[in-house]
């Protein structure tokens, strides 16, 4: 397979102007407002999506340095796969978070909840509909017992180096 390469759409803004203090879940960033900056070329793309409350935003973890197939999350002090964790240093450094679409003024989308770096570069847009993204869970692996830790989670700066 040949090497895959994705051009940004736009620029995702937030408050947060490094990795280190910025939530690590939108769950985390409630209230927390941003913008999303779309590029002029893709404006016409975002017919319709002032419909939706909630979007995906697919983007790209800029200020990973170097990634680790081995890594010890946020929420927990023992060494993990990275693909059961979501840590931002993975061999294809890409995010996602659902955040809030408050509004939309030509080609800037006003989010809240949102918790990503200022400047990081915007890969895709999507709708978030639940009855098509979320289902019936039956475990969630070792944030069980961690995942009350959410709310009060910020990221310490380690995954950057």
């Amino acid at each position: 397979m040949g090497e895959i390469k994705y051009k940004p759409i736009g620029i995702i803004h937030s408050p947060f102007k490094e990795p280190k203090g910025t939530p690590i879940q939108p769950t985390a960033a409630r209230g927390i407002d941003g913008a999303v900056e779309v590029f002029p070329e893709y404006a016409e793309g975002l017919k319709d999506l002032e419909g939706f409350s909630h979007i995906i935003l697919i983007y790209h973890f800029h200020l990973v340095k170097k990634p680790s197939l081995k890594v010890k999350p946020f929420m927990d002090n023992q060494i993990r796969g990275v693909f059961s964790t979501r840590a931002p240093s993975r061999p294809n450094p890409i995010g996602i978070s659902v955040v809030h679409l408050v509004r939309i003024e030509g080609n800037i989308l006003y989010i809240r909840d949102v918790d990503i770096v200022d400047g990081t570069p915007l890969l895709d847009i999507k709708p978030y509909v639940p009855e098509f993204d979320v289902r019936g869970v039956e475990k969630i692996g070792w944030l069980e017992k961690n995942v009350h830790k959410l709310s009060t989670s910020k990221d310490d700066g380690r995954f950057t180096e």
